[in-house]
């Protein structure tokens, strides 16, 4: 069960206890993917990564409640993620690749098709070394241990203030972390924002049941512009590849002016995105999302 599925059920019960319910689906769908037959690596890796995210974003979320143990468990979910970034590097290279094919690239069909299978030789390297039986045991043991936290955290006795305060902090790092020059923005720093904006939309996504329609929104313009500072990720990473004695070297002097030209225009939408996203004030988003909660709540009795 998908933790949105798990988000709108029972909503007559505590607060915690739906944050107990979507903590269990981030551990079950982390370990589904490892089960599936059906992916293969990369779709295991990503699905795994994509589960690993939304359980850091909700160790943040619990730092205050849970101290040392949620820092724990983030720090250690960080380091696996981390393990499996070979094997994600060479898909963001590819996804990069596909993205400036919506472009005018001055390079042939058969070029194109060269510079996609050196890439995915690599990809395919970094898979096998980095998705290895001791990585999946890694996993297995972490992901059993997460279980045995959840199973041992008062999760149930977390009020909303608690939590409203995190999400507060995070869009306080997530708004601080805007550029004042988009343009000139270096890649680590955009990659950093794009961390905070996806931890912020996960988190959101975690009390998704308090106001649903407002939260749909919210999602859909968070995911944008995660979309568009990690099209700028990918565009880096395939940059790295041109680098000297880099798979890539040989095409670096034309790639580089669409790698450049590709990221101006994402970095433009991507800045449109967080000023909407981010126009209030923390103490205003914490105001507004305490209101919405009183309002819920008033309803509900």
């Amino acid at each position: 069960m998908a933790m949105a599925e798990v988000d709108r059920t029972d909503r007559g019960s505590s607060f915690g206890a739906n944050l107990a319910a979507a903590s269990l689906a981030i551990i079950a769908d982390a370990r589904a993917a490892l089960a599936d037959a059906e992916l293969s690596d990369a779709e295991k890796v990503h699905e795994v990564r994509k589960a690993l995210k939304r359980w850091r974003a909700l160790m943040r979320l619990l730092s205050r409640p849970l101290g040392d143990q949620a820092e724990r468990m983030r720090i250690e979910a960080r380091d696996l993620m981390r393990a499996l970034t070979g094997a994600r590097d060479a898909q963001s290279s590819l996804d990069a690749l596909a993205d400036l094919r919506k472009t005018d690239v001055p390079f042939s069909d058969t070029s194109m098709e060269t510079i996609r299978r050196r890439l995915n030789d690599g990809k395919n390297i970094a898979e096998q070394a980095g998705f290895s039986p001791a990585m999946r045991e890694r996993l297995t043991h972490y992901l059993d241990f997460a279980t045995l936290s959840l199973e041992r955290w008062p999760l149930q006795a977390i009020d909303f203030d608690t939590v409203a305060d995190a999400l507060t902090a995070t869009y306080r790092r997530a708004r601080q972390l805007m550029p004042d020059n988009w343009p000139e923005a270096d890649a680590e720093h955009l990659h950093d924002l794009r961390r905070r904006v996806v931890e912020h939309r996960h988190q959101m996504d975690l009390v998704e049941h308090l106001w649903p329609r407002l939260n749909q929104v919210w999602a859909e313009e968070a995911q944008r512009l995660r979309n568009r500072l990690g099209a700028c990720q990918d565009l880096a990473v395939l940059a790295g590849f041109t680098a000297p004695r880099q798979p890539l070297a040989p095409w670096r002097s034309r790639l580089a002016p669409v790698v450049d030209a590709r990221r101006a225009a994402h970095l433009k939408t991507a800045a449109r995105l967080a000023g909407r996203l981010f126009a209030e004030k923390p103490k205003a988003f914490r105001r507004r999302i305490a209101a919405l909660y009183a309002a819920r709540q008033a309803k509900k009795s």
